[in-house]
């Protein structure tokens, strides 16, 4: 029966009885045994996160940008696709950030409490704080000169330096690109090879999840003593969350749509329904590729020339809702643990979010290990995830929703511009598109 349940029905029951068993810890007395027999298990998972972030990265990003090798072949229609993907992206996570900024969601935290995970994390907290403020001090360009690194396995042993391992990624990625075919054909299948064992290592640490949930869920609520000023953050988060990205589906790819495709919005849902239904169903972009073509091809017009080369593209370096929701989630970590992020902080957190998710499997679970990147980027405790962990895999649904509806936009738009739409009659607006 266990193995049978959906693995997002045991995170939110792990989730349940951590809340019950942190409750009863608090209730009891128990704070001990919980600190020393059920939170070494949270620590334990995301020290799995941590371990695989580096890695999944390098290996994401590589295989993606050498899978554009046939970028010679449609040169207009690549760049015309990065680029509609790149500022989807620009335009998700800035939506995020001034939502959040807004609601302030982690605000509803007494200011005691935070105080008290200030003490908590102090060394954490402080260290970034310093190294933000010697920053600030250095050359407007040291961002830049910081994001080369001198020594790659340095760089790569500390997540901290996330940003370098991009960096080396899209080198090492264009190089291949550059190269014939028939000098880097091992070195592709070694990278597919590696990229698919990630993929499972990711399957197996989100199996131990549920477990790992309820420890940092328990611990947390034993933490804060069980104070319902928790609870109500928690839900004001995913209510933004979910603003977000009901903001980028009912709004910002309608406008896409009206203002560079003939396509009737209302009929282009109709069409990609299915995709997105089954997104929602399985948080798994890459699953749902085979319907997001179907659709998209047969429903809406787009040849195959276009869909078979943007959507697959955009499974890799197109998430939308997933650079929302980090943006969402980072500030409002920070809020929670007092850790004050200026102009300059908030512009790290769009460009570490905009790179990450270009390196975000379209796999349920993958968003969280890209959170981590944005999380040290800008000094952010990654003790803070034990806050979102447990509400993450609803959020994930709509997240993966975005994701495909964001594909098959900018699919739609690139075939208009390439002449390339053959649209079935009933997608159309009533008046000829100029």
């Amino acid at each position: 029966m266990w193995k049978k349940t959906p693995l997002y029905v045991k995170i939110l029951l792990g989730m349940g009885l951590g809340i019950l068993a942190g409750l009863f810890a608090v209730y009891f007395n128990l704070s001990e045994i919980s600190n020393d027999w059920i939170k070494p298990w949270g620590v334990i998972f995301l020290n799995l996160l941590k371990l695989i972030a580096v890695p999944l990265i390098f290996t994401s990003l590589v295989k993606g940008i050498s899978s554009l090798s046939n970028i010679s072949k449609l040169s207009r229609i690549g760049i015309k696709t990065i680029s509609l993907y790149v500022i989807s992206t620009v335009i998700a996570v800035s939506f995020g950030l001034f939502l959040v900024n807004f609601i302030e969601p982690g605000n509803t935290f007494p200011d005691h409490k935070k105080l008290e995970l200030q003490e908590k994390f102090n060394s954490t907290v402080d260290l970034n704080k310093n190294l933000a403020s010697e920053l600030k001090n250095e050359s407007p360009l040291k961002f830049l000169v910081d994001v080369v690194p001198s020594n790659f396995f340095e760089a790569a042993t500390d997540n901290s330096k996330m940003l370098q391992i991009i960096f080396f990624a899209i080198l090492f990625g264009i190089a291949m690109v550059i190269l014939e075919e028939k000098k880097i054909k091992v070195v592709r299948e070694f990278f597919n090879g590696i990229d698919a064992i990630i993929l499972k290592i990711i399957d197996l640490i989100m199996l131990f999840a549920p477990y790992g949930v309820f420890a940092l869920i328990t611990g947390l609520i034993v933490d804060f003593s069980g104070d319902m000023d928790l609870f109500s953050a928690l839900g004001l988060y995913a209510l933004t969350v979910i603003s977000g990205l009901l903001i980028m589906i009912f709004v910002i790819y309608p406008l896409f749509l009206k203002f560079f495709t003939p396509i009737k919005y209302s009929n282009f849902y109709k069409a990609i329904s299915p995709a997105q239904l089954l997104a929602f169903s399985t948080s798994s972009s890459a699953a749902t590729l085979p319907v997001t073509m179907e659709s998209v091809e047969n429903k809406i017009g787009v040849s195959n020339e276009v869909a078979s080369f943007v959507l697959p593209v955009g499974v890799t370096i197109n998430m939308d809702g997933t650079s929302c929701y980090q943006a969402i989630a980072a500030v409002f970590i920070a809020q929670v643990f007092g850790v004050d992020l200026d102009i300059y902080d908030q512009l790290i957190i769009v460009v570490t979010a905009t790179i990450a998710s270009i390196g975000s499997p379209g796999v349920p679970g993958g968003s969280i290990v890209m959170l981590i990147i944005v999380l040290t980027s800008v000094g952010i405790p990654v003790e803070g995830l034990a806050l979102i962990l447990g509400i993450d895999r609803p959020l994930d649904m709509l997240r993966t929703v975005v994701n495909v509806t964001g594909d098959a936009t900018v699919a739609s738009i690139v075939a208009v511009s390439e002449g390339k739409l053959d649209p079935v009659p009933e997608v159309l607006v009533e008046k000829t598109h100029i």
